[in-house]
């Protein structure tokens, strides 16, 4: 959803992902924000969390998703959707790797 009345050129969205069941993350909710630059389709998007989150493709200090180990954006493909960015957290968030990390208090934020 388009979240600033001010963007004309519907660059900046907000995204949520509700936690995977029968993983650290089931059932919580996380808000996202995903900016487009002049570039996008063709560069993707920047991702970041606003809900703290515990992941391995998710920089801790600031919350954002980071392209290096995140192949969706790292392999960016021009046909990509945000849908397809989301999705692929979610899955990402079920992956052994992170399925049971401990996470932060839920309702926190960056």
């Amino acid at each position: 959803m388009d979240d600033d009345g001010d963007d004309i050129f519907m660059r900046s969205w907000t995204g949520t992902i509700i936690g995977p069941a029968n993983t650290v993350h089931d059932g919580r909710i996380y808000q996202l924000k995903l900016f487009c630059d002049k570039d996008y389709p063709d560069k993707p998007p920047s991702v970041r969390f606003h809900s703290k989150i515990n992941m391995t493709c998710v920089n801790q200090q600031t919350g954002v998703v980071e392209s290096k180990s995140f192949s969706l954006l790292g392999k960016w493909k021009r046909e990509y959707t945000m849908e397809d960015i989301l999705v692929e957290l979610k899955r990402e968030m079920a992956a052994p790797q992170n399925k049971k990390l401990s996470q932060p208090p839920e309702g926190s934020t960056f």
